[in-house]
Order: C-alpha cells, then structure tokens, then sequence
C-alpha cells in the first residue's frame, strides 16, 4: 500500500507577471510553479531581481497595479483562487489567511502608531474582538515572540525598539490571526548575526506552535540551510531548481545554483592562514608590511548628544567609542566587527575625522585631532571612505564619470583631458568600461555601483581605505566578486583597509588582524588565526557561533 502524497496548502501554477515599460509590457516572471504543503517551510533562493519578491506579491495581491500585473497562471490557496478574488474579498485572505513580514520593519511599520495600537488594528480586523480582547492577544503575540516587557512595549513607538524586536514586533503581527501561510521576505537580512539567529530560531518555534506554513524568501544561502524543508531557485524570473534541501545542497544540478553555493563565505575556510588569500592574476610586486604604521589610533573616544540646557534639552551625553587604539600598516587589513551599536562605524568615521573625538589619531604621519575641515583637506588625499549603500553614496544627477573625478576637481590635480585619462584608468582597474563614465548610477547593478564606488574612493590614490559595511547590501556572488577586487588592489596598490563588518565569515577572509567591539570598546584584538581559531572572549565566541553554517546536515548547531 502506497501512501498518497501531502495535499498542498498552496498551489501556484504557471505564474506569468508583466511589467509595464515604455517599450511596452515585458514579461518578468515566467511560469512559476511550485506547491506549499502544510507544516513546510520552502525557501525561494535567488539574488536581486530573480524574481522572488515579485512572487510572494502576486500570492498576497499586493503587486503594484501602475507597474506589474499577473498576465496568466493560478494561485490557489485550498479552493480559493486568489488571483480570481475581488480585492475587498483579498483583504479578508490577506493577514488572515496568509500574512507576511517583509524585509525591513521600520518602514513597513506607521512610525506615528504605538506598538499595541498596529497589533490590535490588524486582529480587530481579522478577528472582531474589541477593547481588552485585542489588547490581551497583543500581548500574548509579543509574549510568544519573545520580547521582554509587552504591557510597556505595546505603549512604545517603532522607533524605540532595536531592529531585532521590530522585526519581532512584524513576526507577532503576522502570526496574530494564525495565518495558515506565513511569507516572509529577506527577515534577517538588515539584522546582525546573533539577532539573526534568534530570528531564524524563532521562526522554527512559532511554526511548531502555530502550525502555519512558511515560505522564506532570501539570498542567503547560510538561512536557506538552516530553514529550508524544500528550496526553489529563483533566475531572471524562472524556478530552475526545486528540490528536497539536502539534495539542493549536496548535487545541485544547475551552474547559476552551484555558483550561489560556490559563493557562500564559510567561516573557517581559511583556517591555517596568517593573511588573505591571492586573487591577482598578475604578478605583483610584493608589497611587504611596513614598519611605520599608515593609521594609529590611541585612547579614542567618541561622545553624542549635548549637555542639558535651560531652554532646550538635548540628548543626554552618551559615550559611543570609549579608549579605543589600534594601529594599521599599508598593504594590511585589519577586520572590525561587531553588532549594530557596537561603535564600528562611529570608529571608521572619527578615524577620518568626520565627527568631533578625543584621543591620538595620526594619518600618514599627521595628527587629525583637532584640525578644521580646511587643515583636513590634505590629509583626505591620504584616507578615504568606501560606505555601506552604494546607490546613497552617488549624486543621481551626476554621471558616474564626474563622480569619480570629483576629489581630483576639488583638490586641483589635473586638466580635464588628464582627469578623464584618471576616470577611464580606474574605471577598468574595478573591472568597468571606460564609456561606463557617461552613465548615471540608477543604469547599474547594486555591484557595479559598488565598484564605482571604489573607484571614487581610489581617484587620489589613497594609502588607506576605511570600508564601512562596504558589501552588507549586495548578492552573496556579487559580494564574492567584490571582496576578489578589494584584495586585488590592495596587492598591486599597498593599501591598508579599516574593514568593517557584521559579517564574521567576510572579516575572516578580508582581514590579517580583527578586533571585536562590544558596547563602544574593543574586547578582542588580534592575528586573523589568533581571534579565528581561539578565541578568548565570549563575546568573539557568540558573534562565530551565531554565524549560519550552509550545510543542511549542521542545522542542529544552529
């Protein structure tokens, strides 16, 4: 006797999406079919414009009807059709029967609602109670997600919370009516590890308790493992790959998903090692660690916010670095990691002198500390900055071309005809054409953009480059590629990067010394293999363990 197969909770069958264009419609999403069934959690793999996002839309009915429009196919939840239903009889199948919790809560959250007045909007809608009914299952809601202090959280503001328990307060929204499916897009991409893990964890509970069905969308190959019962592998609008995980993982059988795996930095691959991989093609010349530090940085301290006045009271000082000191040499990496609020960053921009600190900061021989902008200026030739988003780094209304040359403008090198010889030079050392400098940024990939970005930051020939979260927002293969480019110019070019991360897997194959800050202080330093291979603060140790491992088989470490 042969067992029947599982009924699906969700159909989707030969889904076909088109975008309206000024060249006319153009297809987007091309016969995409794949089933739910109950209990599951399917994870849609893919990168950035895969087409994955634009599936769980057209499932919740949510597409933008001025751009995109499901042109054929079905999406069948039980008996119903959704994609048939009238939009007042969806609204009634959206949050009650499939809710979903996209990527960022801060703007998916009204930032003018408390906490308990969005909570009990959305179960008043699906399930009537009124008054102190709705407000005890918000209450239960935050309790089941873990968040500490629901009577007082439910009277707070979207932006009192950290990102981890907005996107908990999201999660708590979705699950309040018991959706029978639960959507959830790129969760845990903006968060930081550890709060990531606790996501991922929390999701594999509140399935069990709740017994909804998950479909997990992401480009994260390392979630994919940890979560996924089955995967479908999302390209240029098609599912080319599905299967069980284990066989996703283990004999992919298509290029595009063994290049995602090929991709996934796995902490520990470079166990062994005392410096970063060679990348460059070329023969370079070596570039040996010198004696004399580019970057020293001793007892820096870094203070927001402003003393109580009588007429208006400002934030209360509060110590965002406290006594920080390390030192860096050309041609070396020192990795600086740590969680959102840790004071990376805050670091990366007073070692430029780009906000008020005290300490001992000196650049290529030159003490910053107390210069003006004017006295600064020479010293910018000497340090740059490569920033987290691309695309916020670039004037929309300038061509990539006079963005690069700009430094070379304002610090007078250079006629035009040299300077467009500078642009086209950098242009090809980031791996782009040099007619790509009459192109404006919203013509390039997320990538591309990041590479121009370097460019920029390489126009006045820098010794040093601080790169704050500079591949947090790119595709796992694209962050490959860049990370490959980074170390390339640092062995032709010498340079020494201030590398800041999140990323424990990244840090680790970037960096040749790490430091690990915690509440504004530095509570690890060392060699890559020292802090990597035995690390002595248990903070170090939690950053590494949260990290998720992409193999299906490690899933009960996570």
């Amino acid at each position: 006797m042969t067992m029947s197969a599982p009924t699906p909770i969700l159909t989707v069958r030969n889904l076909c999406v088109d975008a309206r264009t000024p060249e006319g419609r153009q297809r987007v999403l091309h016969d995409v079919s794949f089933d739910l069934i109950s209990g599951e959690t399917l994870c849609i793999a893919g990168e950035s414009g895969s087409g994955k996002s634009v599936t769980s839309l057209s499932i919740m009915g949510l597409l933008p009807k001025a751009s995109l429009q499901v042109a054929s196919g079905t999406i069948r939840l039980g008996e119903k059709d959704l994609v048939a239903l009238s939009n007042r009889a969806m609204r009634s199948v959206r949050g009650g029967d499939i809710a979903m919790v996209f990527q960022e809560p801060m703007t998916s959250l009204n930032p003018v609602m408390s906490i308990g007045a969005q909570l009990t909007e959305a179960i008043r809608e699906h399930q009537g109670p009124e008054g102190g009914a709705a407000e005890t299952i918000a209450r239960q809601m935050l309790d089941a997600v873990h968040i500490t202090e629901p009577v007082r959280r439910l009277t707070q503001y979207p932006h009192e919370l950290s990102g981890g328990m907005r996107q908990r307060v999201m999660i708590a929204m979705a699950l309040s009516c018991r959706p029978k499916v639960l959507i959830a897009d790129e969760p845990t991409t903006a968060l930081d590890v550890t709060v990531q893990a606790q996501i991922l964890k929390l999701m594999r509970e509140l399935k069990q308790e709740f017994g909804a069905s998950i479909i997990l969308i992401t480009h994260d190959m390392g979630v994919v493992a940890q979560m996924a019962d089955r995967v479908a592998v999302m390209q240029n609008g098609r599912i080319i790959e599905q299967g069980d995980a284990l066989s996703i993982f283990e004999n992919p059988k298509q290029p595009y998903t063994q290049e995602l795996l090929a991709a996934v930095p796995r902490l520990g691959a470079h166990a062994g090692n005392d410096a970063p991989p060679r990348v460059s093609a070329i023969t370079a010349p070596s570039v040996s660690v010198s004696p004399a530090p580019i970057l020293q940085v001793r007892n820096l301290d870094v203070t927001y916010g402003s003393p109580v006045r009588r007429l208006f009271r400002g934030m209360l000082p509060a110590a965002a670095v406290s006594e920080v000191s390390f030192e860096l040499r050309p041609g070396e990496t020192l990795g600086l990691v740590g969680e959102s609020g840790s004071g990376k960053s805050t670091t990366g921009k007073a070692v430029l002198g780009l906000i008020p600190f005290t300490g001992h900061v000196v650049i290529d021989g030159q003490n910053i500390a107390g210069l003006s902008a004017r006295q600064m200026r020479p010293v910018r030739r000497s340090a740059q900055m490569i920033f987290q988003d691309p695309y916020a780094s670039l004037d929309p209304r300038m061509a990539v071309g006079a963005a690069i040359a700009e430094p070379l403008v304002i610090h007078g090198l250079g006629d035009r005809s040299e300077r467009d010889d500078r642009v086209a030079e950098l242009l090809r050392h980031v791996g782009l054409q040099p007619d790509a400098a009459t192109r404006y940024p919203h013509e390039f990939s997320g990538g591309q953009r990041q590479r121009i970005c370097i460019a920029r930051a390489l126009a006045l020939q820098p010794k040093l480059i601080v790169a704050d979260e500079s591949v947090a927002a790119l595709d796992v293969s694209v962050r490959a590629r860049v990370l490959d480019l980074m170390l390339e110019l640092q062995e032709t070019m010498g340079l020494a990067y201030l590398f800041i991360s999140h990323d424990m897997a990244v840090v680790e194959r970037m960096s040749h010394n790490v430091a690990v800050m915690r509440g504004g202080r530095i509570v690890e330093m060392g060699t890559r293999r020292a802090v990597f291979e035995n690390p002595q603060d248990d903070y170090t140790k939690a950053l590494m363990a949260a990290v998720p491992i992409p193999d299906p088989r490690a899933r009960h470490i996570a």
